[in-house]
């Protein structure tokens, strides 16, 4: 076992507990120290919940001990995105108008986490109201991407804390939400893996909404497998949320090691290469590579329209994201971000026409994308267009989702992973889009890419 239990993967993690060879007391108090060092230049974690987690590893230590395992994880930490209710517990969604918020319930998802017998070791920064994906938060603090010691870079929102959380190895793994990129986009900018989920694949219950109609949950972790691991624990139906019911548990450890043998991989087109930076099309290309030579066959796809057309879509997210938080958005002396102020504000331009007209059309683009994926089993594109950028070149204007937005929309999963490193050190990542409810075979091709690879194993400079 490394000297380090905070540089091993959740699921060494659990070995090491399990057979006796390491304490949840000490994992738990290397985290919490290596946070206590870090933090304070990394600001991922809004609230730390340091006495009540070292009491969580206590009593794991002694139930394990004494043979009450609630579950392989029992005293394995884990940290939570900071719109996930926790009864008792401050829920800010990132804003400042909602500091004294204390939550009334514990949302469907930390509640499986806790009866595995994961340990919360707090929560992370969002951008507020999880609205936007540079990972910015005028007012609450912006996460620092732990790959530049020197430039404060983008870590990708909404997600952002969550991921340089998992990313300075502050935690093993953590919890997201996607709305229309928000695992994804700080996964791919902080280098660790990321999957976006089906609708109703996860409990939404007890997580503050941005658009019920988009938002999903997702795990984050820098490996594959810990993600497979994590998202077997959340998944399933839940009676507080009516989404989940119907759809039945995806076995995804079974097939994770299957290989890509066989598997049909479309390939992006060449129209939607333009724009995107050279060194992220290099380490795209040699993915493909590599897959290909693990036995995968690449193939063309005829899309049906621009990915790009998907980002001026805001209909459904941005009307929904407007009727659930108007209050605090048009009292003019609320203090909130003044970019997700204007974002939040462009839904109360949504008609009702407008919206049930796009919704309409989404059912349509839903069929058509459906049809053009028929004999593939993923559809490969790169996480995003560049590395992290510096934040002060940040255009608040603009969204870097163009390779991301049309998952949500389409009701598709995707999983993003490191495929490669800029020359200045940056992280880059490849995108594993699959149809919806095939979390399993998206998990499967990135487990196969990771086993190839050693990019996830890489250690950000801030560490």
């Amino acid at each position: 076992m490394s000297a380090d239990p905070t540089l091993l993967p959740a699921y060494v993690l659990s070995n090491e507990i399990m057979s006796g060879r390491l304490s949840p007391v000490d994992l738990m108090e290397a985290h919490l120290a290596r946070i206590e060092r870090l933090d304070p230049k990394l600001h991922a974690f809004i609230e730390v919940y340091g006495p009540q987690a070292r009491l969580a590893a206590q009593g794991a230590n002694k139930a394990i001990r004494s043979g009450h395992v609630l579950g392989p994880f029992h005293g394995v930490p884990i940290a939570v995105k900071d719109i996930i209710d926790i009864e008792g517990k401050v829920t800010t969604g990132g804003s400042a108008t909602r500091l004294n918020h204390l939550a009334v319930t514990t949302a469907t998802v930390v509640r499986r986490l806790i009866g595995q017998g994961m340990i919360v070791l707090g929560k992370t920064h969002t951008v507020e109201f999880a609205c936007g994906a540079w990972g910015t938060n005028q007012h609450m603090g912006t996460p620092w991407n732990p790959w530049d010691k020197e430039v404060a870079r983008t870590p990708g929102g909404s997600s952002s804390g969550s991921a340089v959380a998992v990313a300075a190895r502050l935690a093993p793994w953590a919890l997201g939400t996607d709305t229309g990129c928000s695992v994804r986009q700080p996964a791919a900018w902080c280098g660790i893996t990321g999957l976006k989920t089906s609708i109703g694949r996860i409990s939404t219950h007890g997580i503050l909404p941005l658009s019920t109609t988009l938002d999903t949950p997702g795990a984050m972790a820098r490996t594959v497998r810990d993600v497979a691991l994590l998202y077997e624990v959340l998944q399933g139906p839940d009676s507080k949320d009516k989404l989940t019911i119907g759809h039945p548990v995806s076995d995804v450890m079974s097939s994770l090691e299957g290989g890509v043998r066989g598997l049909r991989l479309a390939r992006l087109p060449g129209q939607e290469r333009e724009g995107v930076d050279r060194e992220v099309l290099q380490a795209y290309d040699q993915s493909l590579k590599l897959l290909e030579g693990m036995g995968a066959q690449i193939v063309d796809i005829a899309l049906p329209f621009p990915l790009e057309i998907f980002l001026s879509i805001t209909n459904i997210t941005m009307g929904e994201a407007y009727f659930f938080n108007k209050a605090v958005v048009e009292d003019p002396g609320s203090k909130m971000d003044d970019f997700v102020r204007r974002r939040l504000l462009s839904g109360a331009n949504v008609s009702a026409h407008d919206y049930l007209e796009t919704l309409r059309h989404r059912e349509e683009m839903k069929r058509q994308m459906n049809a053009a994926m028929k004999g593939i089993d993923a559809f490969l594109t790169p996480s995003t267009q560049t590395a992290a950028i510096a934040i002060d070149q940040v255009d608040q204007k603009e969204q870097p989702t163009r390779f991301q937005r049309f998952v949500n929309l389409l009701d598709l999963c995707a999983l993003s992973l490191p495929n490669g490193f800029t020359n200045a050190g940056l992280p880059l990542s490849l995108q594993i889009v699959c149809q919806a409810y095939q979390e399993d075979k998206a998990l499967r091709i990135g487990y196969a890419y990771q086993k190839a690879t050693t990019w996830h194993e890489r250690l950000p400079p801030v560490i």
